[in-house]
């Protein structure tokens, strides 16, 4: 039996991403493993943010190894533009070779409203299958991960997703978050299959201000129900790169990781919406 805290992940960045962006206010110096140390959370996912961090990427990965658990981006967020022309896939694959703690490569802001191609993802399903294919192969077997927005649920994606272990669920506005249940039930019937993580911002980046402490809670209550009964696989806790900000919706999740962090988990199997089939 796990615990609470063994669930929990941060949104890794190279320090001071977000610096004058997303009317942030900062200079925040925090690394991701520094993040993670300060929140009291075990796991990090490390995502390219405006093309850095750049390959080699052995550095980086050498400051997370005291980590439990770590993803990595092959395809960075919408800034990072390389990830269009190249991903960083064989380079992950080579990091976790030799890094035993990455298990997963993930895809960042993959999917868009549809382009002059009719396209609504960065790359193809073709793509993606090889990805995943790639990643099984390796001499460890990796996960593939992607991120998926409330904004994204009306688009056609259910095939991509059929090429992804793990969804990552987000929503862009803090606002929207009062339709969490209701739009994450619609993640569900779209992907039942996959397994899923709840993406829980700690600064409202589609308004561009600071996020209501009661509004963090909100999400974060809810996430731990859903992580209780089998619904979702974990938490993710985004970014690194605001942790030493001194927000309070950043303060409040520390506390409330000390709060339930070791609080045990009972071992249920991944939860499937009854009208689509019995959990597995």
């Amino acid at each position: 039996m796990g615990t609470v805290k063994e669930r929990l992940w941060i949104w890794g960045h190279e320090a001071g991403s977000h610096n004058g962006s997303f009317g942030v206010q900062g200079p925040s110096r925090m690394t991701p493993a520094e993040a993670a140390y300060y929140l009291g959370v075990p796991n990090v996912v490390m995502v390219t943010f405006a093309g850095k961090p750049e390959p080699p990427l052995d550095l980086y990965a050498r400051a997370l190894m005291p980590l439990k658990r770590v993803v990595w981006s092959i395809i960075g967020d919408s800034s990072s533009t390389r990830n269009d022309r190249a991903t960083d896939l064989e380079e992950v694959i080579a990091l976790s070779a030799q890094y035993h703690n990455i298990e997963g490569a993930i895809m960042d802001d993959f999917f868009h409203p549809p382009n002059a191609r009719g396209a609504v993802s960065r790359v193809g399903v073709d793509d993606l299958a090889y990805f995943h294919s790639r990643l099984r192969s390796a001499p460890r077997p990796l996960d593939l991960w992607v991120v998926v927005y409330t904004h994204n649920l009306g688009l056609p994606i259910a095939q991509h997703l059929e090429h992804c272990d793990v969804i990552t669920f987000w929503t862009w506005r803090a606002e929207d978050l009062r339709d969490l249940a209701g739009n994450f039930a619609a993640l569900e019937a779209l992907a039942p299959k996959n397994r899923k993580i709840l993406g829980c911002y700690m600064w409202d980046y589609g308004a561009h201000k600071l996020m209501p402490v009661e509004t963090m809670e909100h999400q974060c209550r809810q996430g731990l129900r859903w992580l209780q009964e089998g619904r979702i696989e974990g938490i993710i806790f985004l970014a690194s790169c605001i942790c030493d900000l001194g927000f309070d919706a950043v303060e409040w999740t520390r506390a409330w990781i000390g709060e339930v962090g070791d609080r045990p988990l009972p071992e249920v199997p991944f939860w499937v919406p009854r009208s689509l089939g019995q959990a597995k």
